[in-house]
Order: structure tokens, then C-alpha cells, then sequence
């Protein structure tokens, strides 16, 4: 029951997991209002931001299809959000009982489009579009927008990889970008996504993806094609604006709202003229005034597939394929010519690989290893990575810690049965040694609880004791029901210790459906370095290691990306694409530093009357650009005002990661004033 000073409740509207819901009228003035409270009276930190998030969004917006709060009031030990109540409904109860025709559809997408319109220029990306987050009027079929709980003012976003049953959104409706598993930003193109499955829903009276599996809907959403059912009358223009809204990648998407919003008009104004809705070419009016370099690989398609198919050759027994329910067909074989790395099979049935990805500083290692991550859901396998540092090579299995941390982590959001589960087997494996792991994998005390304290050892006996556990450790999770891929980045700076437990780890006779994923900096090792020395150790022992190493771009995929940046022809790139390629190399990171910095300093504009990107190359050509990134991206740091390089400064003596709240302690500053 509600119990907030000043109103008087008149009936509960909704009682989800962490919010209720209330109607009720404001003691004074008798006005209608809306009660949102959260259902756990003791939230924690995270809970209290995220829900005074959605009225710091919205207080200050004016749109017709966005509800503005009235006001935010504490209750208890947190807050509640009072929107004014003018008798709108759930989208998804109001369809429910409606005549579901297509003009009354077409007037709903037309009002949420153009809601959509309104939050990007507003810069925010709302990450929960579905019909129970969308209000309508029964009368005056007025819509409107709610629940801004987990919606962001930034312009891009990293999801990291997290348990799907803990991930921000509704499983059902969230786009590709946001399960963490695409190694893709989040920008606002994924509202596009979640609005697709919406009107695939009010279309079909279904969801494009039924499971009550999590993982199993997230792998729906990375990979499986949507399809509308053979029996349903819906328009052929129709499905095709659903399946662009819903394309698995974010630049096939629509890339703007008013893009969107001027095919519906087209659709209704069809309707409304000759009673019915014909083909016609979609997006001609859909061009975004956003300068976005797309985050698709260009070039890698080769290296890729060799990493695919060596997760295949680890995954899978010998007798099954990959491919289930003839939805997806298995990856295309490597070219003629090259001969398929050798699988380690050792007795049989052991699957351990190696792979090894070479290249330059910003060639493109790290993005070509995580577009693996399709197959791994498929697989309900688990994939963690730790990167070395160049700065803490004294920490003894710094890249192996922070990736089983990682791990930890992910199981820490499996349920309760699950998590018993993995109590067990981790026992069984380790015995009584259990505090030897935890000393350095603190997480795992969360999940296996206190263990006895265990005899010091020193020197040698103490490192060995370390690698035969974590040896048994690490063979809990490499099953053939959860294979495991381990990503340890800048091998180049790893530690003695960790190259020895790397050497042992691939050569343990109990570990299988084990993939190990290297990545090195090539330029910075030599013959004695002493990773090319384990290397070395490691294929006397009959190890096959398969490296592959990365070339620099064409200069035919520097223009393709120019093109897709600029939403222009091939042709009309290339000019500018010669000139960035005479600079950057074909290096992929120089690449976009250097489109984006054209853009930063206004060389790179966008002709919101002619609809287009242009660029002056004549002005370019004249500029003093640098071809050293080095100084480039010093150049592009001295930029940034005083206060923002002397925190940078700071954050860089953490190292190559850091959070908020350390940082802010470092700083002697505020959380907000450091933010």
C-alpha cells in the first residue's frame, strides 16, 4: 500500500520485480497522478541512481509523446515519481482490445517515430522501447513515452559481457549491441532495433523471438533471421520497414528517425488515397546529421573465419556440426590454397587450441578477436580476457586474474541452483586448497564461501602449487556443454610466471574444449623475447600454434569505410579516402582518429539543407596533418582544456583501466566534479 505524504492512493496499476505502480490524486489540488515507487524498500546505490535517472532525463523535456514527471519526492529510504495522469493505458493492454488495422498501427509508428526523433536530438537513447513502455490515450489515441530508468545521455556505450538475466532492458526486445556479444558501441540506433520488435509484435501478435532460455534469446537476437509468419496479411513495405528496424547490424538499420517516420507517411498516405500500401524504395529521405564511423570490420573477413573455425574445431565433438535447426549454415571453409590449421587432439577427444593474432599497435587485433562471440552464445560456452600491462609486468598472472575475475563475475549473476552447482564442482576439483585461488580470484569466495587456510609455501613450491590448481581450476569450466575461450591481450608484456602457467595450461592433459586467444604486438618481441621463447617450448611439446598476423588496410577498404561514414557512393569517397590512406598507412586505429579529427575541427561538415556530408579537400590538402599517430593523437590530447589532460594524467597511472569512484579518490575531487 502506498503511504506518501500528500496523496491519497486509489488503486495499485502494476507490480512488476522492482517497481509498483500506483494511481492516486494529489490531496490538495485533487489532480489525477501516476505513483512509480521501487518494490524493495532497502535499494542499494545503483537502484536509487537508475530510478532518479529517468526524472533527471525527462524533467526538462517538452513533447507531446514523452510523459514529463511533476515532480520527484523521497519515500523512505528511496524516492517516488509522480507523473500527472490524464487516463492513457499500456499499449499492450489498449492492442490487445482493438480492431488491429493497419491505420491505426501506421498513426501509432508515425507518433513514436517522431518521439524518437525528439529524444535524439535531445541526445538520449531511451534502451527499453516496447509497448508496455508506451502509453496511448483510448480517445484521442494520443502516444507517449515512459520508464527512462536506463536511459543514457551519452553518445556511445559499451555493454559489458554480463549474464543475460542481469542485462539492462527486456530480453525480448533488446537490440544485438546491447547483449554485451557484438562487439559493438550502443548509440541510438538500438532504440531502432526495440521499436522494430514492437511493431513486429502489434503486426503478428507475437515476438519475433519466443524462448523462456535467456541464452537462447540472445542468440536469437546476434544471429537468427527474423521472419514474419506465412499466414499473416501484413504488407509487404510493412515487413521490410520491420526487418530494416531489426537489421543485426546497426548501420543497415534506419539511421534516422525521420527517415523512418517518412516511410510510415508514405504507407498511410498510400492507405488513406487508393486503400491499400504498395512497394516503394525505403529510406530515401534517411540521412543522419550524426558523424559516425561504423564499428563493422572492414578487410578481416579471412582472419575472422580462421577464428570461427578454430572455435568449431574446439567446440564441437567430432560426430556433430555447429549448425542446429538449419538456421545458420557453417562457416565457409578457408581458401583453397591454405590448409586449415591442425587441431590439438591428443587421445582423441582432447580439444585445446592456441591462436595467436599479430600485428602492429592499432591494427585491428582486439576487433577481430571479439567478433567471435556469435558462435560462443550458440555454444553456451564462456569467453573472458585479460589484458597484460605494460606498466605492472611485476604483478605476477595479471592478465590470468582479470580474466577469471571476469568469470566470476558472470557466474556471480547465474541463479542460485546454478551457482550451487559450481560450488560443487569447483570443491570437488580443488579440495581444501580453495584460499590459494582466492587470494588472488577474490569473487570466488562468493561462490564457494570461506575456505581453511592453507601452509605457506615460498619460492617454486608455492608457484607450483598455484599452477596445478588452477590447472584443476580451470578444467571446471572447459566441458563440452561450456566450452571455454580465454582472450589474453599485449602478450608481448606478460610475465614469466604467467608465460609458465600458459606452457602448463596447454599441455594439461585434463583440459579440453579449451580455445586460447593470444594477441601480440609484433614489432615489439624478438627471438629471445621470452613469449617467442614459450612459444617455442610449447610446439616441442606437439602443440600446433596457429598465428595469424595482420596486415595493414587496403586502401580500397579505407574508402569503403569513408563511404559508409559519409553515407556516400564509392566514387564520391575516394578523393578523400586517397588522402587518409597517404596519411594513416591503412592503419585501422590511425583511420578513424583521423576522420574523427577532421570532423572535431570542422573540415568534415554536414549540409543539413543538401542533406549531405561535404568536405573542403582543398583546405585539407593545406593543413600541417601529421602522418606519425604518435604525434597525432598527442596533438589531439593537448586539445582537451587543463582540467580534463590533468585527470587523464592521473586516470593513466592507474592503468589501462580504471572506474570512476578510484579515479575520483586519486583526484581529491567529487564523483560529479571528476565525471
Amino acid at each position: 500500500m502506498l503511504n506518501l505524504a500528500g496523496y491519497q492512493q486509489t488503486n495499485q496499476i502494476y507490480a512488476g520485480t522492482r517497481t509498483l505502480v500506483y494511481r492516486a490524486f494529489q490531496a490538495i489540488q485533487r489532480q489525477p497522478v501516476i505513483i512509480k515507487v521501487l518494490r524493495n524498500p532497502h535499494p542499494n546505490f545503483y537502484e536509487l541512481v537508475q530510478f532518479r535517472n529517468q526524472y533527471i532525463i525527462t524533467r526538462h523535456l517538452e513533447h507531446p509523446a514523452i510523459v514529463k514527471p511533476l515532480v520527484l519526492e523521497r519515500y523512505g529510504n528511496a524516492y517516488a515519481l509522480v507523473m500527472p495522469d490524464d487516463g492513457a493505458i499500456a499499449l499492450s493492454d489498449y492492442w490487445q482490445h482493438s480492431e488491429h488495422s493497419q491505420k491505426d498501427f501506421l498513426n501509432i509508428a508515425i507518433q513514436l517515430a517522431s518521439a524518437l526523433h525528439y529524444l535524439n536530438q535531445q541526445r538520449i537513447v531511451h534502451k527499453d522501447i516496447k509497448p508496455s513502455n508506451i502509453l496511448i490515450h483510448p480517445e484521442t489515441k494520443q502516444v507517449k513515452l515512459i520508464d527512462f530508468s536506463i536511459s543514457s545521455l551519452l553518445p556511445t556505450e559499451q555493454q559489458q559481457l554480463i549474464n543475460p538475466n542481469v542485462l539492462e532492458g527486456t530480453l525480448a526486445y533488446i537490440s544485438p549491441e546491447q547483449t554485451g556479444r557484438m562487439n559493438r558501441g550502443i548509440d541510438y540506433r538500438t532504440d531502432f532495433y526495440s521499436l522494430g520488435v514492437t511493431f513486429f509484435q502489434l503486426l503478428t501478435g507475437k515476438l519475433p523471438f519466443q524462448s523462456n532460455d535467456p541464452m537462447e534469446l540472445v542468440h536469437c537476437h546476434i544471429a537468427q533471421t527474423v521472419s514474419f509468419p506465412i499466414e499473416n496479411q501484413v504488407p509487404e513495405v510493412l515487413q521490410e520497414i520491420v526487418l530494416k528496424l531489426m537489421a543485426k547490424n546497426a548501420e543497415e538499420r534506419y539511421q534516422s528517425a525521420l527517415g523512418l517516420k517518412h516511410d510510415l507517411e508514405r504507407c498511410l498516405q498510400q492507405l488513406e488515397t487508393i486503400g491499400k500500401i504498395t512497394s516503394f524504395e525505403l529510406g530515401q529521405r534517411d540521412k543522419s546529421d550524426r558523424f559516425i564511423i561504423p564499428e563493422k570490420l572492414y578487410g578481416r573477413e579471412q582472419e575472422v573465419q580462421i577464428l570461427l573455425d578454430a572455435f568449431e574445431r574446439v567446440a564441437t565433438p567430432a560426430d556433430t556440426t555447429l549448425s542446429k535447426g538449419g538456421k545458420e549454415s557453417p562457416p565457409t571453409p578457408l581458401n583453397k590454397k591454405e590448409s586449415p590449421p591442425t587441431p590439438l587432439s591428443k587421445g582423441g577427444e582432447k580439444r585445446v587450441e592456441m591462436m595467436l593474432v599479430a600485428g602492429f599497435s592499432g591494427i585491428g587485433k582486439t576487433a577481430v578477436i571479439n567478433e567471435i562471440h556469435k558462435p560462443i552464445v550458440r555454444q553456451r560456452g564462456y569467453f573472458i580476457k585479460g589484458k597484460f600491462d605494460q606498466f605492472n609486468r611485476n604483478i605476477p598472472f595479471s592478465g590470468f586474474v582479470q580474466a577469471f575475475r571476469d568469470l566470476m563475475r558472470q557466474l556471480l549473476s547465474e541463479s542460485d541452483t546454478q551457482l550451487d552447482n559450481w560450488k560443487q564442482k569447483i570443491l570437488n576439483a580443488v579440495g581444501e586448497n580453495g584460499q590459494v585461488l582466492i587470494e588472488v580470484i577474490p569473487e570466488l569466495e562468493n561462490i564457494i564461501g570461506q575456505q581453511p587456510p592453507v601452509p605457506e609455501l615460498s619460492g617454486s613450491a608455492a608457484q607450483n602449487r598455484f599452477n596445478l590448481l588452477f590447472g584443476k581450476f580451470i578444467s571446471v569450466f572447459t566441458t563440452k556443454d561450456h566450452p571455454l575461450v580465454i582472450f589474453l591481450d599485449d602478450l608481448q608484456w606478460a610475465d614469466l610466471a604467467s608465460l609458465k602457467l600458459l606452457k602448463l595450461l596447454m599441455s594439461e592433459s585434463e583440459i579440453s574444449y579449451l580455445l586460447v586467444l593470444g594477441a601480440y604486438r609484433d614489432n615489439e618481441v624478438f627471438p629471445t623475447h621470452p613469449l617467442m621463447l614459450t612459444l617455442d617450448e610449447i610446439q616441442k611439446q606437439e602443440v600446433k600454434i596457429n598465428t595469424i598476423t595482420l596486415a595493414a588496410l587496403r586502401e580500397v577498404d579505407i574508402t569503403r569505410l569513408v563511404a559508409d561514414t559519409l553515407q556516400c557512393s564509392v566514387e564520391n569517397a575516394t578523393p578523400l579516402s586517397q588522402l587518409v590512406y597517404q596519411k594513416t598507412k591503412g592503419n585501422p586505429f590511425f583511420t578513424t582518429q583521423f576522420l574523427k579529427g577532421l570532423h572535431e575541427d570542422a573540415w568534415i561538415t554536414f549540409d543539413s539543407e543538401a542533406g549531405y556530408w561535404q568536405c573542403d579537400l582543398t583546405q585539407i590538402r593545406q593543413l600541417s596533418l601529421t602522418d606519425d599517430v604518435l604525434e597525432f593523437m598527442v596533438g589531439r590530447l593537448r586539445k582537451l582544456d587543463e582540467a580534463t589532460q590533468n585527470v587523464l594524467k592521473l586516470a593513466a597511472c592507474i592503468g589501462n583501466q580504471f572506474d570512476l569512484e578510484t579515479l575520483a579518490v586519486i583526484c581529491e575531487k567529487t564523483l560529479e566534479k571528476v565525471a
